[in-house]
């Protein structure tokens, strides 16, 4: 007879099931989901008898949240457990935290590069490819919303400046911060950048909107402001 069916690990008991009730991931979760572990948080949302074993095998093939969320939802399903729609369940909460992080529910106040920045830093600095997106400020620099204007392999040549000033002009936003990232960490802008910012502001006059800052989104907490630098923006 087939050794394998009497295999210990065929026949383990689930983790989950010798826990009691008020340590498993769902009920801390449920209670107190600020004093959870990565490795509980994780587990709740997988679910299933094996959620725990499932949870640890996902942070062993990518070590850390960072990694987990730059990848993509077929390397999630790769997992054993996992499958597709419990991978799509994952990058869906990742992406629901990162968006918690750009516009809280409080509609922050943008008053320097490091506020504009503190909003979108934390995933644009994971990003891969590069993106670029528009913050919209009412007249007192408080966040109405983050718009993502381009993504992909971006150049000078493919920018429009109708569809950057699109959405503040449609949110009727008293001005607009431009962000983008470069995906080699290093946010030192380049000459493309600069001639992008002056058309830009150019059209921000004729609007009528105030184009505050052009920020570029490095690695390691890193940005550029490009209006600090007087790069790009003339005196008003």
């Amino acid at each position: 007879m087939d050794s394998l069916l009497f295999s210990p690990s065929a026949y383990q008991i689930p983790r989950v099931r010798l826990l009691p009730l008020r340590e498993q991931p769902a009920y801390r979760v449920a209670h107190q989901a600020s004093a959870c572990s990565i490795l509980e948080l994780l587990a709740a949302v997988i679910g299933g008898s094996r959620q725990l074993e499932i949870a640890e095998a996902l942070l062993a093939r990518f070590g850390e949240l960072a990694c987990l969320s730059r990848a993509h939802v077929q390397e999630i399903a790769a997992v054993e457990g996992i499958g597709q729609a419990t991978a799509v369940r994952l990058k869906a909460c990742l992406a629901l935290s990162q968006r918690l992080l750009e516009t809280g529910s409080d509609r922050p106040r943008v008053n320097s590069p490091a506020d504009a920045a503190g909003l979108v830093q934390a995933e644009m600095s994971l990003l891969e490819q590069e993106h670029l997106r528009v913050l919209l400020l009412d007249t007192r620099n408080r966040l109405l919303e983050i718009v993502e204007i381009y993504h992909g392999s971006l150049n000078a040549a493919m920018i429009r400046i109708g569809e950057v000033f699109r959405p503040a002009v449609q949110r009727m936003a008293a001005g607009l911060i431009v962000v983008h990232n470069h995906p080699s960490g290093d946010p030192t802008p380049s000459p493309e950048d600069v001639s992008v910012t002056r058309a830009m502001e150019q059209a921000g006059k004729l609007l009528d909107i105030n184009l505050l800052d052009h920020l570029v989104i490095g690695s390691a907490g890193r940005f550029f402001s490009l209006k600090e630098h007087g790069l790009g923006f003339s005196d008003r």
